[in-house]
């Protein structure tokens, strides 16, 4: 290995979540209030005691007014060409898992890939997602089960899936592996920011 190498950056959501919520002079019980969380349960996050899932960063960023992507680090400019080595991806991790950014975050156009890894049993949180847009899916390994409204898909390695994602959807890794999935969403709004997808909870 060239000693040159970078390592890929890992993001604290910890320490972004406190740096977002203090920048909009949110309180930790405002915050609570406004996501639905309890501020036991934020303090926890913040502090670095307990993973976020990924629901519940989905539920955190819509409450502060920000893209799931404001987790991936400080305000990027956008660019029409965005090359990103293996090596310095923006990494993200969750409860039982790692968000990895593929450049979406820097990008002009209405377009973000990312990949996930998902360790045995991990999932996307108790809640249904829903955005604006397409999702496209692409199981890299091990298994994946998405949940679009009431129909079940089980990706196996090689599998595919593509959906509306204003449909109520959710994923997890029923596999005793662990699982990698690319995962492309495209097609916002005319306008929008190409990372600021809409989350909403949906009870």
């Amino acid at each position: 290995m060239q000693t040159s190498q970078r390592e890929a950056i890992s993001i604290d959501v910890g320490v972004r979540l406190r740096e977002l919520r203090e920048a909009r002079n949110v309180s930790m019980r405002g915050l609570a209030t406004a996501s639905g969380l309890s501020a036991n349960a934020l303090s926890m996050i913040e502090r670095g005691k307990t993973s976020p899932s990924v629901s519940t960063l989905y539920k955190l960023a819509d409450a502060l007014g920000v893209p799931i992507t404001a987790f991936f680090g400080g305000e990027n400019s956008k660019h029409q060409v965005v090359f990103v080595k293996s090596d310095e991806r923006v990494r993200v991790p969750f409860s039982r898992g790692v968000w990895e950014g593929l450049g979406g975050e820097q990008f002009s156009g209405r377009v973000e890939p990312f990949i996930l890894t998902l360790e045995s049993g991990a999932s996307s949180g108790p809640h249904n997602m829903v955005h604006s847009g397409h999702e496209f899916v692409f199981c890299l390994r091990g298994r994946l089960e998405y949940q679009v409204e009431s129909r079940f898909f089980e990706l196996e390695t090689g599998d595919s899936l593509l959906f509306a994602a204003q449909l109520q959807h959710r994923w997890r890794n029923p596999g005793g592996t662990v699982a990698n999935a690319l995962i492309l969403l495209s097609g916002f709004s005319e306008g929008e920011e190409p990372h600021a997808m809409h989350w909403r909870k949906v009870e």
